[in-house]
């Protein structure tokens, strides 16, 4: 099992500690570093703050917003930072939902996921191939454009610049049974958002016939400490924030697979309290067990256990979402 640091979207501002962390994990040996977008900071310009400052380490976006770029725009920022970093891109991609589509980039969200996601992959592959023009009548992504509002004029073209790999590695965050079964099917890789290495079988009937060399990297905070309860705190918050605010009360996709997981009457329970105002209560509604499973904290020789679960399962890389260099050595020790 492979490692790679997970450093997410920033905050308020950026986070000064992400550059030492990505340059400790490449001396540590970690194949790979990932960031993230929501409604601030954009995946693709810390990633390439990052590959300017390191040289070996793989680069990723876990998750970069399909909404946010049509799709050609995308494999160029691809295709830009493979050239840059020396062959070193993974692209990962994900349709968050309709709160975010269409409440912060003003695009519906399209009625057809798994249609728009297929069509996506789909031109961002023909870029990368090129092949021969992009050509495709897709109905969420035609190529060239013929909308109603189309002049007529638009001409079927093929990048100017020469993508490094045709093969550029293309994955997806994926929650639904569904798009994780299509996820297997169109992509190189899939990034659960949770992942329980005691709970396989939520997803097993979607993977299966996985493809030879199949990435699946989950994200999953891990933190060294002597306290297990303190160190779940930021995995609550992050799921009480995820399951109660990323989505409406009638459709948010994170509480769902949460549901599906196991833990039905806690995430409805986290969604009415997130909802009702009270975020504090929602946080500390959220089950320590659930929190637990998805993630490593606790003291060296606990994190040692459980890390075995996590290797023994499908599970290829271990994206880990770890806040200081200790955490990462130790993971670095454990996995080795």
């Amino acid at each position: 099992m492979r490692l790679g640091l997970a450093l997410g979207y920033w905050g308020r501002g950026p986070d000064p500690r992400h550059l030492e962390l990505a340059q400790e994990a490449e001396r540590l040996g970690y194949d790979s570093v990932w960031t993230a977008e929501s409604w601030g900071s954009d995946a693709f310009t810390p990633l390439t703050w990052i590959a300017a400052r390191t040289s070996r380490i793989r680069l990723g976006t876990a998750i970069a917003q399909m909404a946010a770029r049509s799709p050609t725009t995308t494999a160029m920022h691809a295709l830009t930072l493979d050239h840059l970093s020396g062959g070193r891109m993974m692209l990962g991609l994900g349709l968050s939902g309709p709160q975010v589509v269409e409440g912060w980039y003003g695009r519906p969200f399209p009625r057809s996921p798994l249609t728009a996601t297929r069509e996506y992959v789909d031109v961002v592959r023909q870029v990368l191939r090129r092949e021969g023009p992009v050509e495709t009548d897709g109905r969420f992504h035609a190529h060239p454009y013929r909308g109603e509002d189309a002049t007529g004029l638009g001409k079927p073209l093929k990048p100017i610049t020469h993508p490094l790999r045709a093969d550029l590695p293309v994955l997806l965050g994926a929650e639904g049974p569904k798009n994780i079964a299509q996820t297997t099917r169109i992509a190189d890789g899939w990034l659960p958002l949770y992942w329980s290495p005691t709970r396989t079988d939520a997803y097993e009937a979607s993977l299966t016939d996985l493809p030879e060399d199949f990435v699946i990297a989950p994200m999953a905070r891990v933190t060294v400490c002597d306290d297990v309860a303190e160190g779940l705190l930021p995995v609550k918050a992050m799921l009480g924030f995820y399951i109660g605010g990323m989505g409406h009360a009638k459709r948010n996709f994170h509480a769902d697979l949460m549901a599906r997981m196991g833990y039905a009457d806690e995430a409805r329970r986290v969604q009415e309290l997130f909802l009702a105002g009270r975020r504090e209560e929602a946080v500390l509604a959220v089950p320590d067990a659930f929190a637990d499973e998805i993630s490593l904290v606790g003291p060296r020789g606990r994190i040692a256990e459980r890390l075995e679960l996590w290797r023994k399962g499908p599970v290829t890389d271990l994206l880990a979402l770890a806040p200081d260099p200790h955490t990462l050595r130790v993971l670095a020790e454990l996995n080795s």
